[in-house]
């Protein structure tokens, strides 16, 4: 039995998701969502500069080499944009006393806010994990420390650039969570 022509493939439209919208956003608009999540201009403008990108895990290695070339007032800039991490629901008020302490040690310490990153950390563990690492950086000298705080800020801007371009068609954003190393 002959078969008679087979018919063309359907093709499902691509509809432009965030990573296409990023690529095509003005500068200034691209650039205010990257300073957003790095709070370094330099930082946010590199990344601008180099678009577009094929796909998010381009432009979180592109993010990631770029902290390597942070000036210390580069790093300084997106490290005075961090806030502390948040301190779980629920937490008695001795643990935000000993935190708010440890905080106040460090920042006298290093002259910056204590920045850590916790995606991997599950949520009830996340006051401990924050205050051990307060207890053992504080023991760095600035130097080491800066080296440090550089590493946790690329992950921090590394997970927020996965966040604001989830579900733009890559598996390092897939909803059931980032893609290991993220």
């Amino acid at each position: 039995m002959t078969r008679g022509p087979t018919l063309p493939a359907h093709r499902l439209p691509v509809l432009p998701g965030p990573l296409d919208a990023f690529n095509a956003a003005p500068a200034d608009e691209a650039g205010a969502l990257l300073l957003h999540c790095l709070h370094s201009l330099h930082w946010s403008r590199r990344i601008t500069d180099h678009r577009p990108y094929p796909d998010v895990a381009s432009l979180l290695a592109a993010a990631d080499e770029a902290t390597y070339d942070l000036s210390p007032g580069d790093l300084s800039e997106a490290l005075a944009g961090e806030c502390l991490p948040p301190v779980p629901e629920g937490t008695y008020p001795a643990a935000h006393t000993a935190l708010s302490a440890a905080h106040a040690t460090y920042e006298a310490r290093f002259g910056h806010v204590f920045v850590i990153y916790l995606g991997d950390t599950p949520p009830a563990e996340s006051l401990d994990h924050v205050l051990a690492g307060i207890r053992s950086r504080l023991t760095n000298d600035p130097e080491e420390e800066r080296v440090i705080a550089a590493e946790q800020l690329r992950r921090l801007a590394r997970g927020r650039l996965a966040e604001k371009l989830r579900g733009a068609g890559n598996c390092a954003t897939s909803p059931h969570g980032a893609a290991p190393g993220i």
